[in-house]
């Protein structure tokens, strides 16, 4: 199970490389930045010595990272960080003052209150060591053959433990209405299969890196030296069988690769080494007749592995998977240590270990985030600035209307099909309508880590608790402070937690053209998630269904040709080059969602009779539009996390995201005077929306 659905239902607007949360990155920075440079639009951050039409994105932002550089607790800083690091001082704010002992604390106060300050008390957490963790590992301890394994893996679940595969719960792809079981492929400590199968010397010293840190991890939770390293290395062997049986990240952006809904029975059957019966009893899952399983010849394989691998190795294994996905901040701190050594230096190149009370505030909004959102909304998300968000997604919808109908590869029947879609988007602003209960779990002050498993077997159960009912269309998949926004194809809803709906991403203080070119931005590449590679299999209702004629589905497919291959020339530092195919998604989401907001700037200029020819601090309302959206990618990352987004984020580095749309725009070329032929106006620009 996992606390966030697949990546085919939540189509996240990235803001880093390797976060899916902007709070989870975003807290980790010194705070020493200054809310001044919050602003809509920010002159600092030009480099004007560099030309518009040749490398947009360093003419706008080059001087951000002078400004800001890459703290040494981050692997990544920019200008989403900035607005995450001023949420992170009010969230801060909310916990200091909910930690403290008060009798007239609300239920929420007093659970994010003690999570929080349980989470600072390193003291209570060295002293405790694994004691809250003793039972499970003496639950693996106790396993004497392979038959009680399932139960075993069945708990594991419960706690956000993916040991050798992930069950949990999904929306049907092909009937939206309802919930349905599924099984997924899981088991891995790296950060993707390829990992485990690349060659190269950089790849090889990073497995002997990882076989080190398991070893290490393993001799600190117990085990001898000489045992903890053999079983560091049984455990890579294992998975790396695993990996060489999982889905890549690519493939499995095509949700027809991942839905393969079946009779309980025929699942059993893929992995009959696995007591089903025992697993679903022990998970305590409702009673199912049938199951999504993702990727069946991964459990065809998971069967030959567990019958083939001795029983000492699973073991090992599970102890593994155990320590490390509990949360590092919850552990004591020679294991917190070294999972910073390994996750934060060697793998994303941070040098140093975050502040404690900013960790705890990630941790706090990760395991109680309504009850945190619910406070922070309340002091920091007016009336006023849900209405106006919402009044801006609507004239964004009005211009993906209109862009529409100006499509000339796409038939008068598919058009219609479209709209139809796009007339059923359900737009959810800042909060959800009814906030979650969290009167059921229980919260100790001291017991940090213990909180933490508590905590993952409340949203378990209340994950699992799905199964078989109808779809909450209410729900939101992110907390309210969240800092980020997400198209979800099987609800056909966009979603713009309350974080991100403020300065520099909208005021009502800033000019039109500037919050057009932040937020507007991000509203358009939402809406037009629902039409890219995978948006666009989804019908209205949220179901799996092709809605297009075989000859319009043939003209997107050579149209996003166009984009893969653009995006595929893009190379970082190391000579990696961007995965066109992997990116293919968001970099179609970034193309349409900024000519959207473009065409709905200049419907609402010409609404209110506003000259854009009129400059304003030396620049029209298109320029300032154009340059709002690039700041909104402002910053930088360590060569590490550079590695690490090409290789597994669907997202491109930030300066792609900048000057690939903007050279595929004659709109921009018009704004800034380019020449054809220069970088930022090619004879070769790609569209599809």
């Amino acid at each position: 199970m996992r606390p966030l659905k697949n990546s085919i239902a939540l189509l996240l607007l990235m803001v880093a490389a390797g976060a899916v949360l902007a709070n989870a990155q975003s807290a980790s920075g010194s705070g020493a930045t200054s809310k001044t440079q919050i602003k809509g639009l920010n002159p600092a951050f030009f480099d004007e010595t560099a030309d518009p039409c040749t490398d947009f994105f360093q003419y706008a932002c080059g001087n951000f990272s002078k400004i800001n550089p890459i703290p040494a607790d981050r692997s990544v800083y920019g200008s989403l960080a900035l607005l995450a690091d001023e949420n992170e001082k009010a969230l801060h704010a909310i916990l200091d003052s909910a930690a403290v002992k008060n009798p007239n604390r609300t239920l929420n106060e007093q659970k994010i209150g003690d999570y929080y300050a349980s989470c600072l008390d390193t003291a209570a957490i060295n002293k405790e060591g694994l004691k809250p963790l003793q039972g499970e590992l003496d639950r693996i301890d106790a396993l004497r053959s392979k038959v009680s394994l399932s139960e075993l893996l069945a708990h594991d679940q419960l706690i956000f433990v993916n040991a050798l595969l992930s069950f949990g719960e999904q929306q049907d792809f092909k009937d939206a209405r309802k919930q349905v079981a599924q099984l997924d492929q899981a088991g891995l400590g790296l950060p993707e299969r390829d990992y485990y199968l690349r060659n190269g010397a950089d790849d090889e010293k990073l497995r002997q890196q990882y076989v080190e840190h398991i070893a290490k991890m393993l001799k600190l939770i117990g085990e001898p030296e000489d045992k903890a390293a053999a079983d560091a290395k049984a455990v890579m062997e294992v998975e790396t069988t695993l990996a060489k049986n999982s889905q890549d990240v690519t493939s499995r952006r095509d949700p027809k690769n991942v839905y393969h809904l079946m009779p309980l029975a025929e699942a059993e059957q893929l992995a009959p080494a696995i007591d089903w019966d025992a697993f679903l009893k022990e998970v305590g899952a409702p009673p199912i007749t049938e199951i999504n399983v993702a990727n069946p010849p991964f459990f065809k394989a998971l069967n030959t592995l567990i019958t083939s691998t001795q029983f000492d190795t699973i073991k090992a294994y599970l102890k593994w998977q155990l320590i490390n996905a509990m949360p590092s901040s919850a552990l004591p701190e020679d294991l917190d240590q070294e999972q910073f050594a390994f996750n934060g230096k060697i793998l994303s190149g941070r040098q140093e270990q975050r502040p404690r009370y900013k960790r705890c505030v990630a941790a706090t909004d990760g395991a109680l985030g309504e009850a945190l959102g619910q406070v922070y909304a309340a002091k920091e998300f007016s009336p006023a600035s849900k209405a106006a968000t919402q009044q801006m997604v609507r004239d964004i919808e009005g211009a993906m209307e209109a862009d529409i109908d100006t499509l000339d590869w796409m038939s008068a029947e598919t058009k219609v099909a479209a709209k139809e879609k796009l007339h059923a988007v359900a737009n959810k602003i800042g909060y959800p309508d009814k906030w979650r209960d969290y009167s059921s779990l229980k919260v100790v002050r001291g017991d940090a880590l213990g909180n933490a498993l508590r905590a993952a077997q409340f949203e378990a159960h209340r994950q699992l608790d799905k199964i078989g009912k109808p779809v909450d269309r209410g729900e939101f998949g992110m907390s309210p402070p969240t800092v980020n926004a997400y198209y979800n194809p099987s609800m056909n809803d966009i979603n713009f937690p309350a974080g991100i709906l403020q300065p520099p991403f909208f005021s009502a203080k800033e000019l039109d053209a500037v919050n057009y070119g932040h937020i507007g931005a991000v509203v358009g590449h939402e809406l037009t998630h629902g039409f890219d590679d995978q948006g666009r299999q989804f019908d209205g209702n949220g179901n799996l269904a092709d809605w297009w004629t075989l000859e319009d589905g043939k003209q997107f497919d050579a149209k996003a040709d166009c984009e893969v291959k653009e995006y595929g020339d893009f190379t970082v530092e190391g000579g990696l080059h961007v995965n066109g195919r992997l990116t293919l998604g968001e970099n179609t989401a970034d193309n349409g969602g900024v000519r959207l907001a473009f065409m709905a700037l200049l419907a609402d200029a010409k609404r209110k009779n506003i000259n854009l020819n009129q400059k304003t601090d030396g620049f029209t309302p298109e320029q300032q539009f154009f340059l709002a959206f690039a700041q909104n990618w402002c910053g930088a990352l360590r060569p590490q996390a550079a590695k690490m987004q090409v290789q597994t984020n669907p997202h491109s580095p930030a300066q792609f995201r900048v000057n690939g749309v903007v050279r595929n725009m004659k709109e921009f070329g018009d704004a800034f005077s380019c020449k054809a032929g220069q970088p930022m106006e090619p004879v070769d620009a790609c569209r599809v929306w």
